[in-house]
């Protein structure tokens, strides 16, 4: 069984008991538990309800696990014959969540 959760405008597909890695969600510490009702679709062995555009009465509920921060990547930015160019980085925050319970 698994659920297709909006989290902070993106879609994740979230299964009992696995780690999932979401954008960086600033009112969680490491051990808060959160709740999203937010459920597009949820999905069993047999049958498949979805949402219009949520399923009502439809819960996720996880655990932060912890933050992290991604792989740095390079922003160059060059224009030609000017003698201009220009490098920045960037590494995306990240927070991993752990779905405890899904109720349909």
């Amino acid at each position: 069984m698994y659920a297709l959760v909006e989290i902070l405008g993106k879609q994740y597909k979230a299964i009992e008991g696995e780690t999932v890695q979401v954008d960086y969600i600033s009112k969680g510490e490491a051990g808060t538990s959160l709740e999203y009702a937010t459920v597009l679709a949820i999905v069993d062995e047999s049958n498949a309800t979805f949402g219009t555009p949520y399923v009502a009465d439809a819960v996720v509920k996880a655990t932060v696990v912890e933050h992290v921060k991604g792989d740095k990547i390079r922003v160059f930015k060059k224009k030609r014959r000017k003698g201009y160019t220009k490098t920045q980085g960037h590494r995306q925050k990240y927070t991993l969540i752990t779905i405890n319970q899904i109720i349909a």
